[in-house]
């Protein structure tokens, strides 16, 4: 089912399933550009092709937000907005299997990533084959077993919080790929785009989108308790 969670003549944001492509792969499986494009040539009437470009990706086990352009003008602003660090803000929630080591932390490391296994690796120095990436994360959340950490992404790698989490022997629950022990039922991994903020491109003006992460027992247990405004401070005592 297709949420759309933001729409005006420029851009349309969806709260994509986990599960889904974003865009076509060797499955062949109908891909989340094949829906919008569908669900805007009925909205409007389009008798032709209808224009979706995309500015950037989300991992088809990931959750969350996806931000795309409905018309070729908007494309560049989108794409610049997501290439230049500072102009957009993402932010993540990530069940992990581990209390982390810290509060709040800034990790640093350098991703290469494997074409033929579809999988990064994390080094500390850096390399000719690896590229720089940043994240911030917060513990703000405790259920019985698990642990859900906010997460600003300041750079915008292959895979790049399953690895570096990785790094701080941090398990996103149902990842199996970077070292959970079990799949989730719907194949999905407990991380989410919750949230983004930017300039709008053309309107000039703030604009913040927040998705709610899928419906099930974790998610809403974890929702709950940010309804109920009992996440962590930012500053704990």
């Amino acid at each position: 089912m297709l949420e759309v969670i933001y729409e005006d003549n420029h851009i349309i944001a969806i709260n994509k399933e986990c599960g889904i492509a974003v865009q076509s792969d060797e499955t062949g499986d109908e891909t989340l550009i094949d829906i919008v494009k569908a669900y805007l040539k009925k909205k409007y009437n389009k008798p032709g092709n209808v224009f979706l470009g995309l500015p950037h990706r989300l991992d088809r086990p990931t959750s969350g937000i996806v931000l795309l352009a409905k018309t070729s003008k908007v494309l560049p602003r989108l794409n610049k907005l997501f290439q230049t660090r500072g102009q957009l803000k993402k932010t993540y929630w990530a069940v992990v299997d581990k209390r982390p080591p810290k509060y709040t932390d800034t990790l640093e490391h350098y991703l290469a990533k494997n074409q033929d296994k579809n999988k990064s690796y994390a080094y500390t120095k850096k390399r000719k084959d690896a590229k720089y990436a940043s994240l911030t994360y917060r513990h703000v959340a405790s259920s019985d077993k698990y642990h859900l950490l906010e997460i600003e992404l300041h750079t915008g790698r292959h895979h790049q919080i399953r690895v570096q989490l990785k790094q701080i022997k941090l398990n996103i629950k149902g990842d199996m790929k970077y070292g959970f022990p079990r799949p989730n039922k719907d194949r999905g991994i407990h991380l989410h785009a919750r949230k983004i903020e930017f300039i709008h491109p053309v309107k000039k003006e703030p604009l913040t989108i927040v998705a709610d992460p899928p419906d099930d027992v974790l998610w809403n247990e974890f929702l709950q308790m940010f309804r109920n405004n009992r996440f962590s401070p930012v500053n704990p005592v």
